[in-house]
């Protein structure tokens, strides 16, 4: 049994137990209250990003808390979790996947003038007087690959010369319904009119050396193995491969060749990795922050050479050997804004369709 002293003991240390834990108790409100967090659902997925996070983290005292999928992943997630989403924003790394995303309501517009200054108004989804819902922060051009035994450099100087009788049987590319090529097509159709457009579809059908497949680096390939004389694809995917060390890379950069298309018209179609705020987001402050910091000179850094892109803010130099490897440091890019062509998405699915574009 336990004798008197030994009961007294006992119960001066259970109290001052609950008093220590009650004490905690009322102090845990208190700090978490003080944390400062961000949700971060990320369809990117590149090493440079962790350093990215961690230094706004660093000049912010804001953690980030990432939830990594891809675009349709990200979109399916936002849309089944509701107003119930701990999303504050979002990165997808395409405008016509944002052009969907926004379309469906998924993205809360914002007024900034930081995002205004530094980031080209053509790059960002159009303004309304609730502020803009999607920005990008870094742009890719759709670049021409060819065959420079199979084919002339003037003849696929432009997008429109490939649908001409004289590249039948050489055109590889993705699927016409891939948002990359969705995203090309609208620009082309936007400003072909909707007829010509039909025809230069028809035509793109009429030269392919095989049904679309694969992806971008699978059509570089095509073309260096001599199955293609010519390509569509994202310039980063070419980048990666002059950046790579790997001989059979090596020896696929040296048989093929690569023009900025439309130089001396409207210029090269280019695309976005870009941010939105969620349209349910709890720490819209942050939020904010984090969308204002991927605008920042040190931060279009991390993002864009992450995926060997190009910085899409105002006054930030390429600083990307595989690039200016390319001939990128001063193409002219289309200025075309990418939400005037986002509105076209659908009409362009329906003509690629008419064309047979699987």
């Amino acid at each position: 049994m336990l004798t008197l002293n030994t009961r007294r003991r006992f119960v001066t240390r259970a109290c001052a137990a609950l008093a220590a834990t009650a004490a905690l108790t009322a102090l845990a409100p208190v700090a978490h209250a003080q944390d400062k967090v961000l949700n971060l659902y990320s369809a990117r997925h590149y090493p440079s990003d962790d350093q990215l996070y961690a230094l706004f983290t660093q000049t912010t005292g804001i953690k980030i808390n990432r939830v990594d999928s891809d675009d349709a992943g990200i979109v399916a997630r936002l849309r089944a979790e509701g107003a119930a989403s701990p999303a504050d924003v979002v990165l997808l790394v395409d405008a016509a996947r944002m052009a969907v995303a926004d379309a469906q309501g998924l993205f809360r517009p914002i007024k900034s003038a930081k995002l205004d200054a530094a980031i080209p108004a053509h790059l960002r989804a159009a303004p309304t007087p609730q502020g803009v819902t999607w920005t990008g922060f870094s742009t890719r051009a759709r670049v021409i690959v060819y065959d420079p035994l199979r084919v002339k450099a003037e003849d696929v100087a432009t997008y429109e010369q490939l649908a001409a009788p004289k590249l039948k049987g050489l055109l590889c590319t993705r699927s016409g319904s891939h948002p990359y090529n969705l995203s090309l097509f609208a620009t082309v159709i936007e400003r072909l009119g909707d007829d010509k457009g039909q025809q230069w579809l028809n035509g793109l059908v009429a030269n392919m050396a095989r049904p679309p497949q694969g992806g971008d680096t699978d059509q570089i390939r095509a073309v260096a193995s001599g199955e293609c004389g010519v390509a569509i694809s994202n310039s980063y995917y070419m980048a990666r491969l002059i950046a790579s060390d790997k001989p059979e890379d090596r020896r696929v950069v040296e048989r093929v060749r690569v023009v900025f298309p439309n130089q001396a018209t409207t210029g090269t179609h280019v695309n976005i990795a870009g941010a939105a705020v969620a349209r349910h987001a709890k720490n819209l402050d942050a939020a904010i922050a984090f969308m204002e910091f991927l605008a920042s000179p040190q931060a279009q850094a991390y993002f864009a050479n992450g995926n060997h892109e190009f910085p899409a803010a105002n006054g930030v130099k390429l600083d990307n050997p595989a690039l200016r490897a390319m001939g990128a440091d001063h193409f002219k890019a289309d200025t075309i804004p990418l939400a005037v062509v986002a509105k076209n998405l659908t009409k362009v699915q329906q003509m690629l369709d008419r064309a047979g574009y699987k």
